[in-house]
């Protein structure tokens, strides 16, 4: 699967998006190392504090069908104008991600459109995370 086809896949999970409050709405295509794919979008509550990234929801989905070795996440997101914006994974997301991804490896894509992107790497946006090595 190409960076261009995960990012489309990211723009059709964010028009499930549930964002009621922020009116941000998010969504996330995680690809396996098999190269399974797996979407998600944000999903706000009142209380806030239950709300589920759209990140997450993608993890939350592949882990639950057995997965937990990936390749690269694609993330769009914007307000209900449908204007794009670069959307960096929020900390909790990334914990998530430091506990299934290699951080040298695992590719974030931060996308505004199919040909307007960038790529990082888990290790770039969380330099020094706390993963499951540590507690070896």
């Amino acid at each position: 699967m190409t960076e261009k086809e995960l990012i489309k896949l990211a723009v059709e999970a964010r028009k499930k998006s549930y964002a009621p409050y922020s009116h941000f709405h998010v969504g996330a295509c995680l690809e396996t190392k098999t190269g399974k794919c797996f979407s998600g979008c944000n999903v706000e509550n009142a209380a806030f504090t239950p709300t589920n990234c759209a990140e997450r929801t993608a993890f939350f989905k592949a882990v639950s069908e057995g997965e937990k070795k990936f390749k690269r996440i694609a993330i769009v997101g914007g307000g209900e104008d449908g204007e794009m914006q670069f959307c960096s994974p929020c900390g909790v997301c990334r914990q998530v991600m430091m506990e299934f991804c290699e951080p040298e490896s695992f590719q974030i894509i931060v996308a505004k459109s199919e040909a307007e992107y960038k790529v990082f790497t888990l290790a770039e946006l969380m330099p020094e995370g706390f993963g499951p090595d540590n507690l070896n």
